[in-house]
């Protein structure tokens, strides 16, 4: 362990020094990495109270408006996502890409608030939206570079501060990324330490962290473990929570669509996305013509029982635990495992199966999709309930039948739930939609918005500036 911890800390040493930090030598904390908590925190304190209060809305906007401009740069894009790929060995350089361009374009800024107003015979009562102050966030390995460009513009956005905590198995990539923000933000005016992270991934600074007592706000994306520490921190917090969504098509659906969009949405970033499909009930009257354009659009189909459970034995461990070793890797990747060759265009891994296999019943984070056929609608929305287990995450269906998927929405009770396209337009590719990284279902947020993070404050002014 002691080993282990030393590589740690050298990795860490290696990748400040690269980045040209005055921490690499030894001369303290640099403008966006520190190893103290404490030392963070006060450095996000002091500018977020400057931020607060000397910048106003339409400076805040311009500072804003700048970073999305500087972090669009197509070079910044390439870097951060082939850094997260490399580090991480998990997703697809293509959607990496495009995840950070959507979380820069699509996340709302400034702009996003409004001002409630409301007059009446005894005055005038405003309410608006006010920053809870430092927020420390929590990133995952997944969507490590996404998270934290989506939740800084977020957060600083109400007028926060934020102090990022990366995973472990993210660290070069998310420092990478606090500091082409920082760059950007210090070159448009913006406080010194208005956006800081820790170089430290402990559970000892993270626990630190959350129940710092100038922390106002614990942002949680990642594992159960990391979201109930979160809950448990005694402060506001929003924690994202498991899926597992299933995606139904029906006898009404247009099938080829179906078929596309079903492989593209299970496909992007190697199914890491919580919202992305990760199990299919299709009505066996369609099945075989649904199956087959599937295969024509990018799916490779593995039938023989002892592929299957081969296939199984690798991505599961004997419990049926996800083998983490094995998430967010290339269709292609887990063929050839088995000793089939195919070539990149193949995007996601098929397997017929029932409804108790565990390729279905657990959250796989795999381009590996488990078909199972049945009878009708009744039946796979039934099928879906059970597979989903009451997360209340995210589903989809594929249907012209407004009862099915009136019926389906009312009964999944999802956060997110997508009609006739592929799961990733709810974050906004090809969705009307803001993006968002961190889907707060545990703690009822939803996708997060700048609004998610702020607090709501009342001004009440009595018999007054009533002008009817």
């Amino acid at each position: 362990m002691e080993d282990k911890e030393r590589l740690m800390q050298e990795v860490i040493r290696q990748v400040l020094a690269r980045l040209g930090t005055e921490e690499a030598n030894g001369e303290g904390a640099s403008q966006f990495g520190f190893d103290s908590v404490d030392a963070a925190v006060a450095a996000c304190e002091k500018a977020q109270k400057s931020w607060q209060w000397d910048f106003s809305l339409e400076q805040r906007i311009r500072i804003v408006n700048g970073l999305r401009e500087d972090l669009l740069q197509e070079d910044s894009l390439e870097e951060v996502s082939r850094l997260a790929l490399e580090e991480t060995g998990m997703g697809r350089l293509d959607d990496k890409i495009l995840k950070k361009r959507l979380a820069v374009e699509k996340t709302p800024g400034p702009e996003y608030f409004t001002t409630r107003a409301i007059s009446g015979d005894h005055g005038l009562v405003l309410e608006e939206l006010s920053p809870f102050g430092v927020i420390a966030s929590i990133t995952p390995s997944t969507n490590p570079v996404a998270s934290v460009y989506n939740n800084t513009i977020c957060m600083i956005a109400g007028g926060n501060g934020v102090v990022f905590a990366p995973h472990p198995g993210a660290v070069k990539c998310s420092l990478r990324a606090v500091e082409l923000v920082t760059r950007s933000l210090a070159k448009r005016g913006a406080p010194e330490g208005l956006v800081v992270t820790l170089t430290q991934p402990s559970m000892e600074n993270l626990k630190a962290l959350m129940t710092h007592r100038t922390v106002r706000l614990v942002a949680a994306t990642g594992g159960p473990g990391v979201v109930k520490a979160a809950l448990s921190s005694g402060k506001p917090a929003i924690g994202a929570g498991p899926g597992n969504p299933p995606v139904v098509v029906d006898e009404t659906a247009d099938i080829r669509k179906a078929a596309r969009d079903v492989i593209l949405g299970c496909s992007f970033d190697n199914n890491l996305p919580c919202i992305a499909e990760k199990e299919l009930f299709v009505v066996n009257c369609v099945a075989d013509e649904l199956k087959k354009h599937m295969l024509d659009q990018g799916a490779f189909e593995v039938k023989e029982p002892d592929l299957v459970k081969r296939l199984q034995e690798l991505v599961l461990n004997p419990d049926h635990s996800v083998n983490r070793s094995m998430v967010g890797k290339s269709a292609p990747y887990y063929l050839e495992k088995l000793g089939i060759k195919v070539g990149a265009n193949v995007r996601v891994v098929l397997v017929e199966t029932t409804e108790d296999h565990p390729f279905v019943q657990e959250e796989l984070l795999m381009p590996i999709l488990p078909l199972v056929r049945v009878a009708d609608f009744d039946e796979a929305l039934c099928a879906s309930l059970r597979a989903e287990h009451g997360f209340r995450h995210s589903a989809a269906i594929h249907s012209t039948n407004i009862t099915h998927m009136s019926r389906m929405a009312r009964a999944m009770e999802t956060t997110i739930f997508t009609k006739n396209a592929p799961s990733f337009a709810s974050i906004g590719v090809g969705g009307d939609c803001p993006t968002a990284f961190t889907i707060a279902t545990t703690t009822g947020q939803g996708p997060t918005t700048p609004l998610s993070f702020c607090r709501t404050r009342r001004c009440v002014l009595a018999g007054a500036f009533r002008i009817i």
